[in-house]
């Protein structure tokens, strides 16, 4: 079962095989539940398996069928869940100590959707801590592996869900991305990582970061069945506040007629230079190139509040950070350190505080409080926004010239575990091409673009598209899909090395 040829399908060839009777949900989910257990060990993708749940839903399914009752476009597809969505009746950690075994009362909106749309959830994956992260060496569980190289980071923070689908553990995957963290893991493991327009997908039941960048979105292996995932999740939601009333852009329609004739496409000359690998250059080049042989006009840009993107992000996220982890106090859920009638709640908090948060959460905690103190305000967090309104301006300049924005989604490929982790700035420069999106709000999708030459690990192509404008995502990413496999086949089931 550990080798089934199952594994290796597509979500959109699984849920037809399951429509058509060819198969069944519970042996699709069978075969994976056996991935995971033949594998995880090593990668460790996941925190939580829900064996008996994810079989329940495979079994629902099944009845569905029997019954003859209409079948959604994934139903009995397995899908591995980011352990940052409350999911009812299952533990939800964020990677984190302070909630852990905290078994959540609720489901999220991205949750329940999935549930209704029949996707079985196999479980929730590792993550950075409170997704703040760029490696997912930063979870209190341990880190997680790159499935083309066990030995480095698979992004972060969802690297669970990015090396989930690597392994071959799960078809689909969801992940949340504030400042890259669905595109970066993306580009690491060779799979496609879309963050939708802000507001586009429900942030209800998502546990808060930064609550102005925070973005839920689908992770998948091909363009389509990631376009097919994010159908299912996005839409309006009145219990989130951020949520845009509008109808979701046609992305199953635009993902399965991919082209780029007549499009114009810019390049921005801040997303290289210093710091970039010469491998992921070399491949976004020819990438460009591939661009221009299948008719799109290639444009050049030049943004410059982008090079300031990364100083600012770095203040916006910590003084959200510090101001939502606020409510985990150790007095109404999840850890509480020093309960011992000894001391007051006010040390009761300080406690569990001190236990449950790591170093990196401690570090944007400290960080974002200061950026918000009195006297210090206008002069970082004031600035960084005046900063933010700057970016968004560049890009809707951008825009005037161009359909869509190209670029690496990372200056490098995976790097070693352990390599930065004694170096917070050298970590948090692997989301310098991914954080322009998330400060203006815009919809960006990360697909493979091959391997570098010098290691043979995957790099990305990043694709920025404007607000609600994410169709445009997945019709040039399905051109640029279909081109590469046609040339080379797809990197991940042709090249990737095998657990």
């Amino acid at each position: 079962m550990t080798e089934s040829p199952i594994i290796k399908l597509t979500a959109a060839e699984t849920a037809a095989k399951i429509a058509s009777g060819e198969l069944t949900a519970v042996e699709v989910t069978e075969a994976h539940l056996a991935r995971i257990e033949a594998v995880d060990e090593k990668v460790h993708a996941f925190l939580h398996v829900d064996r008996e749940g994810a079989l329940a839903q495979a079994r629902a399914v099944d009845e569905k069928r029997a019954k003859g009752e209409k079948l959604g476009p994934l139903a009995g597809v397995p899908l591995a869940l980011k352990d940052i969505f409350t999911t009812e009746g299952v533990p939800t950690t964020v990677g984190s100590k302070i909630l852990e075994g905290w078994i959540p009362p609720y489901d999220a909106t991205v949750t329940k959707r999935l549930k209704a749309a029949d996707v079985v959830i196999l479980g929730k994956t590792n993550m950075d801590e409170f997704a703040m992260g760029s490696s997912t060496e930063n979870s209190a569980y341990g880190p997680t592996g790159n499935p083309w190289d066990l030995t480095r980071i698979p992004g972060g923070s969802g690297g669970g869900s990015s090396a989930a689908l690597a392994s071959f553990q799960a078809p689909l995957a969801i992940g949340t991305d504030t400042g890259g963290s669905i595109r970066q893991p993306a580009a690491v493991t060779g799979t496609v990582g879309v963050k939708p327009t802000y507001g586009g997908v429900s942030r209800y039941g998502m546990v808060a970061f930064s609550s102005s960048l925070d973005q839920g979105g689908p992770c998948a292996r091909t363009v389509l069945d990631a376009a097919l995932l994010h159908e299912v999740i996005a839409g309006h939601d009145p219990m989130d506040s951020t949520s845009i009333d509008a109808p979701v852009p046609p992305v199953v329609e635009a993902a399965r007629n991919g082209s780029v004739e007549g499009m114009r496409v810019g390049v921005v000359k801040q997303f290289r230079g210093e710091g970039y690998q010469a491998g992921v250059i070399q491949r976004f080049d020819e990438s460009v190139a591939l661009l221009k042989k299948l008719g799109a006009e290639i444009v050049d840009l030049d943004c410059p509040s982008f090079d300031l993107a990364l100083s600012a992000y770095y203040l916006i996220a910590p003084s959200e950070c510090s101001s939502n982890l606020a409510r985990f106090d150790g007095l109404r859920y999840g850890l509480r350190a020093g309960d011992d009638g000894t001391h007051s709640a006010e040390e009761v908090t300080s406690l569990t505080r001190e236990a449950g948060f790591g170093p990196e959460v401690k570090r944007r905690i400290m960080l974002g409080t200061y950026a918000l103190s009195s006297g210090y305000y206008d002069a970082y967090y004031g600035s960084a926004q005046k900063v933010r309104t700057l970016i968004k301006q560049d890009f809707d300049k951008a825009f005037e010239q161009v359909d869509v924005i190209v670029s690496p989604t990372t200056p490098t490929t995976a790097f070693p575990i352990g390599e930065r982790a004694d170096d917070p700035m050298a970590m948090y420069l692997a989301d310098l091409c991914t954080i322009p999106t998330n400060l203006a709000g815009n919809a960006a999708m990360s697909l493979p673009c091959g391997l570098a030459p010098e290691d043979n690990l995957p790099v990305g192509l990043q694709i920025i598209a404007p607000v609600m404008k994410d169709d445009r995502l997945y019709k040039v990413g399905a051109a640029v899909e279909a081109a590469f496999v046609e040339k080379w086949g797809h990197p991940l089931i042709e090249e990737a090395p095998s657990l």
